[in-house]
């Protein structure tokens, strides 16, 4: 039997942070939590990083998160954008590192594939699946939280797949091994 642990998504921002929560049993997801840190009234940009840190120590705090999941920075076409989302995420990544949990970075178009089948779908499109595969309602103001249970969904998936090999053990051949019946 899978040890269950609880995942921490999160979508980094300087102006919004999305943070989502999962708990799972290695098979079956389900929603915890999620929420976001709205800083876009506060114009200092060190503030805003130790807002980031603040929260997410306050989340891991009040949750005991096991593993965190983040969004890692895509390049658009300013590159000022990428090098504060990365300031955001550095931070998020300290606070969780300052709980000894483990970090793992996927890119948003994993996310996405992983949720919706499609690397290109809309927030829309992500929130509407997330409200099918973990049986809750959310809001649409929130879609920044809805992109940080994308992620912690995500994670879930990679580390749960019979397929992932695991210290040199895995893949085709733990899955032939444990599941004889499936094969033909």
């Amino acid at each position: 039997m899978t040890e269950k642990k609880t995942i921490l998504g999160i979508d980094p921002g300087t102006n919004l942070l999305g943070f989502g929560i999962i708990r799972t049993d290695g098979k079956r997801a389900e929603y915890v939590d999620m929420g976001v840190l709205d800083m876009r009234k506060d114009k200092d940009p060190l503030q805003k990083l130790r807002s980031i840190y603040d929260c997410i120590c306050e989340v891991c705090r009040n949750y005991h998160p096991d593993e965190m999941a983040i969004e890692s920075p895509f390049y658009g076409k300013n590159a000022q954008v990428i090098l504060k989302l990365g300031r955001a995420q550095g931070a998020a990544m300290i606070a969780a590192m300052e709980y000894g949990i483990p970090v793992t970075e996927y890119a948003p178009r994993k996310a996405k594939m992983a949720i919706v089948g499609n690397g290109a779908a809309s927030k829309e499109q992500v929130s509407m699946m997330l409200e099918k595969t973990l049986g809750v309602s959310l809001d649409p103001a929130h879609l920044d939280a809805t992109d940080a249970l994308a992620i912690a969904l995500c994670h879930h998936y990679e580390t749960s797949s019979p397929l992932r090999p695991s210290s040199g053990k895995g893949g085709w051949e733990k899955f032939i091994k444990e599941n004889p019946d499936r094969v033909k």
